[in-house]
């Protein structure tokens, strides 16, 4: 019965893999095909196969499984033309988990994907179930379970030892899932960077600023603040119709900051954690391998040195406050085990008040402030805004707005700059809250600053053929006087290991990435 099993599976099997390839071409950027390493075709076929036999066992009908496995890569493939609209990058496979979190948090993704497109996608599953219950007949009906049993096994077998040939062949990876997703497919690709991901990287010990062989400077301990403004830049390089005084305590600071400049992140329009962990461990992406994509989800928590342990050696309480749930990015564990106390999250914000549809900058200015005051020791604030997170084309510009942020008006379309705008005005006044904080403090203080990522607005990058995303920080210091006058241009993972210098935590030159030291 095997072999009845086998003829019947033979045509939708063989005629879906290669639609699949088809359908592949769907994809922006478009992979390859002539060319592509035989490797990646038989991890290719290995997934598609095995796709295959999951339907095949949920719903024992050949043509419908191969049309259910379809339509599956069709919706990645659907997902992955979307992030590379909004984010300039394809569909990774750490990017699994949010199909999960868009459950959890649908604000932050559907919007992006299109609701309508999802109400489709639903539907056209409904559809599909029951055309493909009506019109095929199960086959595990009629041949039994043996038949059906041996032949599926068979299939297996046969996806697995394609899998296994393909991995044998040792794929060149990037990791620039641009090119990575050209040269291999997208399976492949996918498939390739799992594996990635489950092989811890080899951390330098004296490459990053952070290594427990770190020594802290002796004496009187200021306080730290450290704010990852969300979607924090001077936007006013955009569009130079901006009025020039939107950022004016971002100017102000400046003038006294230390250190300042633009910021190189990984990161574009979304990805915070990116950013977060190249800040916090002073680790830069080409030390991370397949764990660059998301840090958190198997490197955060094995724990790495960062600039938070550091500090709590030194003797300070180091404390992490974010407005929104510590459960996102699974903060809540991984936090922790970076070196943080304690972690505030959206519960002690549940009377702060909101500007659109999260916790306003200035509330938590106000909860900074709050810290400072109570706590007896040295204490290190780490900070993650929420305000400016998008999605923004779903806030209305105010009548006022385009006066109050426009020295000439826009073009039409601009609606989610004017609505960022908005808020990264509030971000300014935060600048200047946490700066009087600071001064009114009898002990020193420092207050770092950077922004995460440039926000979402691909219509707006696109008008204005912008494609520079980089941020922008600065470094000040209470009772201190400017050092430079000319910006200096930083990568993030290089940030905190600059703070604890000029803050005199540490020697010059003892903190480094990759070997390159900072000056």
């Amino acid at each position: 019965m095997a072999e009845v099993f086998l003829t019947r599976v033979a045509i939708p099997l063989v005629g879906g893999a290669a639609l699949s390839f088809f359908i592949e071409r769907l994809l922006q950027p478009k992979p390859g095909f002539v060319g592509r390493p035989v490797g990646a075709f038989a991890i290719h076929l290995g997934l598609w196969v095995l796709a295959f036999c999951f339907e095949l066992v949920l719903f024992q009908r050949p043509y419908f499984a191969a049309l259910l496995a379809l339509a599956t890569l069709l919706l990645v493939i659907d997902v992955s033309n979307a992030k590379n609209h909004s984010l300039r990058e394809p569909f990774v496979f750490q990017d699994f988990e949010y199909f999960t979190d868009a459950l959890k948090h649908p604000r932050f993704y559907l919007p992006f994907f299109g609701i309508g497109r999802a109400l489709l996608g639903f539907a056209a599953f409904i559809l599909a179930l029951y055309f493909g219950f009506t019109l095929e007949h199960s086959l595990f009906a009629q041949i039994g379970f043996l038949g059906f049993g041996t032949g599926l096994a068979l299939l297996v077998v046969l996806g697995i030892i394609l899998l296994w040939v393909g991995t044998r062949h040792s794929l060149p990876l990037t990791f620039d899932p641009v090119k990575d997703l050209r040269s291999l497919g997208l399976l492949a690709s996918l498939w390739c960077y799992g594996l990635a991901e489950r092989i811890k990287p080899a951390l330098p010990h004296a490459s990053h600023g952070f290594a427990s062989s770190a020594i802290p400077a002796v004496g009187a301990l200021p306080n730290i603040v450290v704010v990852q403004s969300e979607s924090f830049f001077d936007v006013r390089r955009l569009y130079p119709g901006i009025h020039p005084l939107l950022l004016g305590q971002f100017d102000e600071i400046r003038k006294a900051a230390v250190k300042f400049g633009r910021l190189e992140v990984p990161a574009w329009g979304a990805s915070t954690v990116r950013t977060e962990f190249a800040f916090l461990s002073g680790l830069g992406e080409r030390q991370l391998g397949g764990h660059r994509f998301n840090p958190y989800r198997k490197l955060g928590r094995q724990g790495v040195p960062t600039i938070a342990s550091f500090l709590k050696r030194a003797g300070y309480r180091t404390v992490c406050v974010h407005p929104y749930t510590a459960r996102f990015y699974r903060r809540d564990r991984v936090f922790p085990v970076l070196g943080f106390d304690k972690f505030i999250d959206i519960r002690d914000f549940l009377d702060a008040e909101k500007c659109g549809p999260f916790i306003g900058d200035l509330a938590v200015a106000g909860k900074v402030r709050s810290l400072l005051q109570t706590l007896g020791q040295p204490t290190f604030v780490f900070v993650i805004t929420m305000e400016n997170h998008g999605p923004l084309h779903l806030e209305q510009v105010a009548p006022d707005d385009v006066q109050r942020f426009y020295a000439a008006p826009p073009p039409v379309g601009f609606e989610d700059l004017t609505v960022y705008l908005r808020h990264l005005s509030n971000a300014d006044r935060m600048i200047r809250m946490l700066r009087e904080y600071l001064e009114q403090l009898p002990a020193g203080g420092w207050l770092c600053w950077y922004g995460d990522h440039v926000p979402i607005m691909p219509n707006v990058y696109q008008a204005r053929d912008f494609s520079d995303g980089r941020t922008d920080y600065f470094i000040w210091g209470k009772g201190r006087n400017p050092e430079i006058t000319m910006p200096a241009d930083l990568r993030v993972e290089d940030l905190g290991g600059l703070l604890l210098e000029k803050a005199g935590l540490v020697a010059g030159n003892l903190l480094s990435v990759e070997g390159i030291p900072i000056t």
